[in-house]
């Protein structure tokens, strides 16, 4: 059995996924790695050459192919539940966790990434935070085996309380 981080980022999967690997002896696995790596192009680079349907076309391989594994910790880009053929194969072998967090705690968190090209190319930054949050929720709630909030807590306590509903 995987387990999968979901949810914006910013709300703590790739840290937290750290935590669980090292004290379950678990390897960690971020989609966007296995992307970039695949594609030999930032994250960026190839939403700017390809578009968002070709990243999204990578993310649903990367997604295929690591939930054929058993055993790993899954940290997935906040817009893997978007494509409903991902959710499915995850949970096929996997516990889905969600991650939420604030805007406003998001916005802090991410405020100086560079990695990730805007959204929606015409919003404030908090703005999109917010419109996409307010569009992906649902995939979001419909994905999640479980819900834990990040904010107020310590990265280990968001581990403990995932470990907790193992």
């Amino acid at each position: 059995m995987n387990i999968v981080l979901i949810g914006y980022r910013g709300t703590g999967k790739s840290s937290v996924g750290k935590i669980l690997s090292e004290r379950l002896g678990r390897e960690l696995v971020s989609t966007d790695a296995e992307i970039i790596k695949r594609a030999n192009l930032s994250i960026p680079d190839i939403v700017k050459r390809f578009g968002w349907d070709r990243f999204r076309d990578l993310e649903s391989d990367v997604c295929r192919d690591l939930a054929g594994k058993d055993g790993l910790i899954i940290d997935t880009g906040g817009g893997a539940i978007l494509r409903r053929q991902n959710v499915e194969v995850l949970k096929a072998h996997g516990v889905l966790f969600w991650l939420t967090a604030e805007v406003r705690a998001i916005a802090e968190r991410i405020g100086d990434d560079t990695q990730r090209p805007s959204l929606t190319a015409t919003k404030s930054f908090t703005d999109e935070i917010e419109e996409v949050l307010r569009a992906r929720r649902p995939h979001y709630e419909a994905a999640a085996d479980h819900v834990i909030q990040t904010d107020g807590r310590s990265l280990t306590q968001v581990a403990d309380a995932i470990l907790a509903k193992l």
